[in-house]
């Protein structure tokens, strides 16, 4: 997103936010290669960390503690962040295949996923154990179970495995409902719990002066030790094993340590247990361009134990040899350290610290270990301000003889048609979108023509819009989902359906086939979301530029009697807004790597929320006057809608105005949209400005919208009907905001209530 005219020429991937590719990203963003791009590929925006994980079982940390942030970590790294699931590999043509979306290229490839314990293999354990991996799923699910103990506190927990997770877990989680209990005045009963394991010990991989001093504490504790228990069933009623049954209500699943199976699946070398074969440079043994770290990897002739402490240490490793590569320098060789600091928890802010044979115990313990957990998690959640990139210097090692002549090419580079994007690039991506047919449509892109042809049926009108803009996040298959619903909004707001829509797209110069990877990924994305409002996209025009931007024509068709616009609001009508705004501040917040990550999700997610069944809905429930807000924040779309309506005025509630999670705090950090001063401009349209100008939510009524909702006057006695229809279809925090009257006097027309700063 940064203005660059670097070509790209190399795409490293990287699989998985883990403990060593955050360590990548950040050594990239502080001293990136010119013309080389990274791409992270993570299911969720904030990866945990591991050794804090306990902690934040017992309470003793919040979840922004203990998460690193991956969204604002790949903006400082100029990386793209696609938040999606790897489902396999193609290691012959290098594409990494991910879920609903387009395969992705690569020129190196990293993997840093972790494992996770796998209850499929034990019979009935699937349906009634909790695993505490993946770790997103576990805190959900973990909620729920304190839920339960505090409706029965004297529940039978489990723990199945106990190695360092399972002990530390079981020891954080008693601590944790204990002091819920207390919390709640229940001084009686307390749950019960039981470690399990099918070996003669716990902590195996531990010296035995750490084992007796757990066995001390959980003796101390209370907690119930198995050793050589093996897990044959489990049911509703607990755990059936060869020693007899264990009654639990609760089972948290720690035992085994399994990767995902497209590894074997994709055709790399495995190990005995199915974990991708790595060298001692972090490579693959079966693909020198894939490089695999942490659980997920075993590195021949070293087996470790999976822990984090690893993946931690392989990180530096890790950026150095992906960078040797890059620039065809000899890689340097990882040796794993046959001993290592261990420092476990007892969930008590109490902690037990070992290397090899030495061993020490105690609260200071915990301390020095918290010290080094919060250094370690600073260092990837407080990022530098970085300074403005110095001009490209691309090493000639990136080079082949068949780019040297595009990079000439490119400082001559022509304005004009001379800038279009390459008519092959073009044809190549395009050919694989599955466009729809519409019989008006007689001519499209099925066969090109000089321009698009299209029939008006009778009786209708024709609707047209167009809008554009520039992308604000790294992900061009997202952001064309985004821009083509964008575009939509003001169709759907009219209340007209859509019918054909041509693409003005610009993208960076790089090598065709990296243009045509990111044209493919945007389009798809676009074509999905037009595809599904039934409209077809019949032409377009490319061209090079500094950055992504995408925007679209549209042309829709209504019946007369149907339209709906932005004028002519009623007296006593109910203004119903119906997705949440912010996505200004989010996305301005996102681009100086300051928006945590499932703020910016949210965001996305709301952007991407068509408004065509909320236009249905506000119809049908007879609202005649509509618009989307987008540019001109809600302010400036509710003055449009007063300035043509006769004699109107509009009480807005501040507090009933849905936000995006996240966009106060932003604001109140100071980051505002760049569109922000000009919106604000209609302040002067609120009657009672002094009185609310200093309320924390007053800047996000002038917020500019990308892709936000519909704004409508709703009769009022049809407003809670059509509130809980819109709710009902997904809208869910759709809102009544304010209602009209008539307009007692001439001057402002906008009063703001609801004075509560919380």
């Amino acid at each position: 997103m940064r203005n660059n005219m670097t070509p790209i020429l190399k795409d490293i991937i990287l699989v998985g936010g883990g403990h060593a590719q955050v360590t990548v990203l950040k050594q990239f963003g502080m001293q990136p290669i010119p013309g080389v791009r990274l791409t992270l590929i993570s299911p969720d925006a904030h990866t945990p960390y591991s050794g804090m994980l306990p902690g934040l079982i017992a309470g003793h940390y919040t979840y922004d503690q203990t998460h690193i942030d991956l969204a604002p970590l790949c903006q400082m790294a100029n990386a793209r962040f696609y938040q999606t699931e790897v489902l396999w590999l193609d290691p012959v043509a290098k594409l990494v295949f991910c879920k609903a979306r387009p395969p992705i290229p690569y020129d190196l490839l990293s993997i840093n996923i972790g494992s996770t314990p796998d209850p499929s293999t034990t019979p009935g354990a699937i349906s009634h154990v909790l695993p505490v991996k993946p770790v997103a799923q576990f805190l959900k699910a973990w909620g729920k179970l304190k839920a339960r103990v505090l409706d029965n506190p004297k529940s039978r927990i489990g723990v199945v495995g106990a190695g360092a997770g399972g002990v530390e877990i079981a020891l954080s989680a008693q601590f944790a409902l204990r002091a819920m209990l207390r919390k709640n005045n229940i001084h009686n009963s307390q749950p019960t719990f039981h470690l399990m394991t099918s070996g003669s010990e716990i902590l195996s991989t531990h010296n035995a002066r750490v084992r007796n001093a757990f066995m001390k504490i959980l003796n101390r504790r209370g907690i119930d030790v198995r050793t050589e228990f093996h897990v044959a069933q489990v049911d509703e009623d607990g755990i059936c094993g060869p020693a007899g049954n264990l009654p639990l209500d609760e089972i948290l699943w720690l035992t085994g340590a399994y990767p995902p199976s497209w590894i074997r699946a994709s055709g790399l070398d495995v190990n005995e247990r199915g974990f991708m074969a790595i060298d001692e440079n972090l490579r693959a043994t079966s693909h020198p361009e894939i490089f695999g770290t942490g659980d997920i990897a075993g590195i021949k002739n070293h087996p470790r134990p999976k822990s984090g402490v690893f993946a931690v240490r392989q990180g530096p490793w890790l950026a150095k040899n992906l960078r040797r590569v890059i620039l065809n320098q000899p890689l340097a060789t990882y040796r794993p350290q046959s001993e290592f600091l261990s420092l476990l928890s007892t969930g008590d802010k109490y902690a037990v610290a070992s290397r090899g044979k030495w061993y020490l115990e105690g609260s200071w313990v915990w301390r020095w270990k918290d010290s080094i957990d919060r250094k370690f998690m600073t260092s990837f959640n407080e990022l530098p301000d970085m300074p403005a990139p110095p001009k490209p210097d691309i090493p000639v090692a990136l080079t082949s003889k068949a780019d040297h002549k595009f990079i000439d090419d490119l400082a001559m580079r022509c304005g004009g048609c001379g800038a279009k994007v390459g008519a092959s690039v073009l044809s190549k991506a395009l050919s694989e979108l599955q466009i729809i047919q519409r019989d008006d449509v007689i001519i499209g892109l099925d066969p090109p023509d000089d321009a698009a042809v299209i029939s008006v049926p009778e009786g209708k009108l024709i609707v047209q819009t167009v809008d554009a803009f520039r992308t604000m996040i790294n992900d061009p298959y997202t952001f064309g989902k985004i821009a083509a619903n964008h575009c939509l909004g003001d169709i759907f707001a009219m209340g007209a359906d859509p019918q054909s829509a041509t693409a003005i797209a610009t993208l960076p110069a790089g090598l065709p086939e990296k243009t045509e990877a990111s044209l493919r990924q945007m389009m798809t994305g676009a074509v999905e979301v037009l595809n599904e409002a039934n409209c077809a996209l019949i032409g377009g025009h490319t061209a090079e530029g500094q950055e992504l931007s995408l925007g679209f024509a549209i042309t829709g068709l209504i019946d007369a009697t149907r339209l709906t616009r932005k004028a002519n609001l009623k007296s006593n009508a109910c203004l119903i807004l119906t997705k949440p705004i912010g996505t200004g501040v989010i996305f301005a917040a996102h681009m100086r790597a300051k928006a945590k990550g499932r703020w910016v999700q949210q965001a996305i997610e709301t952007a991407c929320h068509s408004n065509a069944t909320a236009a249905r809905i506000l119809h049908e429930h007879g609202t005649q006057t509509v618009t989307d807000v987008t540019g001109f924040g809600l302010v400036g779309h509710l003055t449009e809608m007063l300035a043509h309506s006769e004699n109107i005025r509009a009480d807005i509630n501040i507090q009933s105005v849905p936000l995006l999670e996240g966009a106060q705090q932003v604001v109140a950090a100071g980051i505002v949209s760049s569109l922000q001063s000009a919106n604000l401009d209609k302040r002067t349209q609120i009657q009672n400005l002094k009185e609310v100008e200093n309320n924390p939510r007053f800047p996000l009524l002038f917020d500019p919208q990308t892709a936000g909702g519909l704004l409508a006057g709703v009769p009022k006695t049809n407003a809670e009907r059509c509130l809980k229809a819109l709710r009902s279809a997904g809208y869910i925090q759709a809102a009544i905001i304010g209602h009209t009257t008539g307009q007692v006097a001439p001057g402002s027309t906008i009063t703001i209530t609801g004075q509560s700063s919380s």
